[in-house]
Order: C-alpha cells, then structure tokens, then sequence
C-alpha cells in the first residue's frame, strides 16, 4: 500500500507537491547578467547544454546562468525571436538534467499548471488555466491564474506530472500568459535548421 495513504489527504497533496517541485528545480536555472543583475530564468532543454528563455530576458548576449548543482556558467546566446518572445542560450555543459517537455494541446480550461522561477531565490505557485489561444488549431499562450513576478519570465509552465507545457513569459489582466511548448519546438527546429545549434540528440523531442 501506498505510504500516503496514511496520511491526511491535504498532507499528501503537500507531498506530493514538493516531489513535483523538487523535480522542476531540477531543470529551471537563473540567469543574470555579468554584473550580477538578476535577469529572469529558464528552462534546460537539452543535457549538453541548451537553455530556453524568453528573448526579453537575454538584453546581455553573455548572461551568466546558475544552474542547480552543476554551477555558474557563462552562457552564449545562440538564437533569438522577438516576434515569438524565445531566445536560445547555450552553455559549455553536459550532462544536465533536462525538462520532460508536455503537450501544450492536452490543456483545457480548468487543468492545474505550476509556474516556477527566480523573482527571489525559487518560487513555485499553483493555478489554472483560464485558456488556451490557438493559430491554426495549434496552442500558441496559455493563460492561468498563476501568480508571477518579473523574475518568473522564462520560467517553466509545467503540468502535474512535472513535464513542460509553455515557458511563461507576461502577465496580462491579472493572468500569466506563457508561450506554449507548441511553439518552443517551432522555434527550435527553426534555429536547428539555421544551422544556429547542432545536437546528436532531437531538439523539440
């Protein structure tokens, strides 16, 4: 039998989310720039070294990432769209632990999300989404009351099983709008087809 099951459900729940927190952790990094400035966070995307952010967040082409346990690295930016808010950074890295990236097009209104970043030191807030916005029948923003800080831009949107769903990027009306993981692998085919980054591994798996 489950050991939680011996436990109130409130105190399981509580469990259960610092497993999932534990987990985001895991792949969020901090990104300032070289003189410190704390810049926002992002999302290790790829073990050997490839991070993504929003593009408001890089404004220093050599932002310096702090990422869990392996340490400070300087990182390089490698890609940028300011149409869809994404930049690439990459860092000479290997081995990290990478996101499990989600499917932004199993969402609907009322499914429970985490956000999580670096506004100061680590914050994670539960909430909802109100809705998803598509082109083309394609998730492009999710909108959910999660509570988000300037810090948060960059950050992992993220569903309950801790996979990826949108990188969070604004708030609007009250709401924290992320770009969904749709369109983070558009934006990364795009940036492998340009020839900007090459991995043995796929990018948008």
């Amino acid at each position: 039998m489950d050991s939680t099951s011996f436990l109130s459900p409130a105190l399981a729940a509580g469990l259960e989310l610092d497993g999932l927190a534990a987990l985001v952790r895991g792949y969020t990094v901090q990104i300032a720039s070289r003189n410190g400035t704390a810049l926002g966070s992002g999302v290790v995307w790829h073990p050997d070294g490839l991070v993504v952010t929003n593009a408001h967040v890089v404004r220093d082409p050599r932002p310096v990432l702090s990422v869990g346990g392996a340490g400070e690295f300087e990182g390089r930016v490698v890609a940028h769209d300011a149409r869809r808010d994404l930049a690439l950074i990459s860092i000479d890295a290997a081995g990290l632990v990478a996101a499990p990236v989600g499917d932004a097009e199993s969402l609907r209104a009322g499914s429970l999300v985490l956000a999580l970043g670096h506004p100061l030191g680590v914050a994670l807030t539960l909430g909802v989404v109100h809705a998803v916005t598509t082109t083309r029948g394609m998730p492009r923003y999710i909108a959910a009351d999660v509570r988000l800080a300037p810090g948060n831009s960059g950050g992992p949107l993220v569903d309950t099983s801790g996979r990826v769903v949108g990188i969070n990027a604004m708030i609007v009306g009250g709401l924290g709008v992320a770009i969904a993981s749709t369109v983070v692998r558009a934006f990364l085919r795009d940036a492998a087809r340009s020839g900007a980054v090459s991995y043995t591994t796929p990018l948008a798996a």
